[in-house]
């Protein structure tokens, strides 16, 4: 399983990359795309939209189940990943190369996990 060491993550297996003081991109883990299977379908929010703390902001469909996105932070989608609205298998691909949205002005950050926390409670879960 990769876990990249340079990305936070939440415990509902989504990734975070600061790329500036007040903006990030959000994604889905490899752990998560691997318990999903092949991912067949991504409803993402829209630009502008705003994303809080703990709330799912879209969802995936595999050939297993629908299953929500829970945002990392609170600030308003600057971009969305629309090539995987053509091809959400790029998630299984590269789950931390298909990033889902981009987030500015955001005020504030859930209670991430580093790299080596994130791993421990991956183990945990199988």
């Amino acid at each position: 399983m990769n876990i990249p060491e340079n990305l936070l993550y939440l415990d509902s297996h989504e990734w975070v990359e600061k790329t500036g003081e007040k903006t990030a991109r959000i994604g889905l883990t490899d752990f998560a795309q691997d318990q999903l299977g092949d991912l067949v379908f991504v409803n993402l929010p829209e630009e502008g939209d705003s994303v809080a703390v703990g709330e799912s902001f879209a969802d995936v469909e595999s050939v297993k189940a629908v299953s929500d996105i829970y945002s990392p932070v609170t600030g308003t989608v600057a971009a969305i990943n629309a090539d995987l609205l053509d091809a959400p298998e790029a998630i299984n691909q590269d789950p931390y190369g298909a990033w889902l949205i981009e987030v500015t002005d955001i005020t504030e950050y859930g209670e991430l996990m580093d790299a080596v926390a994130y791993q421990a409670f991956c183990e945990e879960q199988n």
